[in-house]
C-alpha cells in the first residue's frame, strides 16, 4: 500500500509518501544494547500491516524516506504519535485495479466524509494535522487488498490523545459542524481547475450553485439552533447564499465576479467565531484556512 498526499489544504494537494525502515542501533555499552534490544522489540511487536489498521488505531510511519508503506507501529493513543486512523473503506471497483490516479481520485473524495464522522471539528485538531491515507497498490490488489485507511497525521512533530471527538458533540454541535463542513467541502470539491472564471464560467457557475444548496441546508439547520450569535451567523450566511445564488446565475464573467466577491467574503471562516464560542466549539481559525481568506 502505499501512502498518499494530503486530502488537500485550502491551498492544494502536496506530494507526501513514506517508506518502512527498520534498523537496529548498535552501542557499546551493554546496558544501552539491553535497552535498546528491549524496544526494538516492543516496536516489532507492534508492527501493524496498514493493509489491517482499524478506525481509532494511532500510529508511528516507520520513516519519512520515499517509497512504499508496509507496515507502521502502533502505540497506545495516550503515549506521544504522529498519526491516528480515522476512517477506512473498501474500494469495490471491479477486478482491475483501476491505476493510481484514480483510486487517489476515489480516496479524495471518501476520505474527507468518513474523517468527519470520527473527528467532525477539524478547528479542534491538533496544530500541523493533515488528513492523509494509505491506499492499495498495483501488487498489493492483485493479492484482494481493497482497503484505504484514511488517517490524521503530522507532518512535523507528534501529539497525545485521541482525536474522536463526535461522541462527546451536543446535538446543536452536531448540527453546526455538519452543515458548515458541508459549505466548505462543496467550495474546495467543486473547485474547477482553470485559474480564471473567464476560461471556465460554467465550472464556475457549477462551484457556486453547489456551495448556495450547501448554505441553504447550512442555514436551514441553524434554525433549530438557539443564540444570539448562532442568529447573527444565521443571517450573514442567508445573505452570503443569495450572493452564491446570483454567481450561480451569472450571464457572464463580469456579473459573476460582482456576486462572487462578496459572496466568498460572506464565507469567511472568522464571521463564524462568535458563534462557535457560543456553542462551546473550537474558536482558532486553522492557518492555511486564514490564509486563504487573507489572500
Amino acid at each position: 500500500m502505499a501512502i498518499r498526499a494530503p486530502y488537500r489544504s485550502l491551498r492544494g494537494i502536496s506530494a507526501v509518501v513514506a517508506l518502512l525502515a527498520i534498523g537496529a542501533v548498535g552501542c557499546s555499552d551493554v546496558s544501552d544494547a539491553v535497552d535498546s534490544a528491549k524496544d526494538g522489540a516492543k516496536s516489532a511487536a507492534r508492527q501493524r500491516s496498514v493493509s489491517s489498521l482499524d478506525i481509532g488505531e494511532c500510529y508511528n510511519p516507520n520513516s519519512k524516506a520515499e517509497g512504499t508503506v508496509y507496515f507502521v507501529e502502533i502505540v497506545p493513543c495516550d503515549e506521544a504519535h504522529e498519526g491516528q486512523v480515522v476512517g477506512e473503506f473498501a474500494i469495490d471497483e471491479g477486478k482491475v485495479y483501476p491505476g493510481d490516479d484514480e483510486v487517489s481520485a476515489i480516496a479524495d473524495g471518501r476520505c474527507p466524509v468518513e474523517a468527519q464522522k470520527y473527528a467532525p471539528d477539524t478547528w479542534a485538531l491538533p496544530k500541523g494535522v493533515a488528513l492523509f491515507y494509505y491506499t492499495p497498490t498495483k501488487e498489493s490488489w492483485a493479492t484482494g487488498d481493497r482497503a484505504v485507511s484514511c488517517t490524521y497525521t503530522v507532518e512535523k512533530g507528534t501529539f497525545t490523545g485521541s482525536l474522536d471527538t463526535a461522541k462527546s458533540l451536543k446535538p446543536e454541535q452536531t448540527t453546526y459542524l455538519k452543515g458548515s463542513n458541508a459549505v466548505y467541502d462543496a467550495l474546495w470539491a467543486h473547485q474547477p481547475e482553470k485559474d480564471t472564471v473567464e476560461d471556465d464560467l460554467a465550472g464556475y457557475k457549477a462551484q457556486a450553485k453547489a456551495v448556495a444548496a450547501a448554505l441553504d441546508a447550512h442555514v436551514k439547520g441553524l434554525d433549530g439552533v438557539k443564540g444570539a450569535e448562532v442568529g447573527k451567523l444565521r443571517a450573514t450566511l442567508t445573505k452570503a447564499a443569495g450572493n452564491w445564488k446570483k454567481a450561480a446565475n451569472a450571464a457572464d464573467a463580469d456579473a459573476f465576479y460582482i456576486a462572487y466577491d462578496p459572496a466568498f467574503t460572506g464565507i469567511d471562516p472568522s464571521k463564524s467565531v462568535a458563534a462557535r464560542k457560543e456553542l462551546g466549539l473550537a474558536t482558532t481559525v486553522p492557518a492555511d484556512e486564514a490564509e486563504v481568506w487573507a489572500s
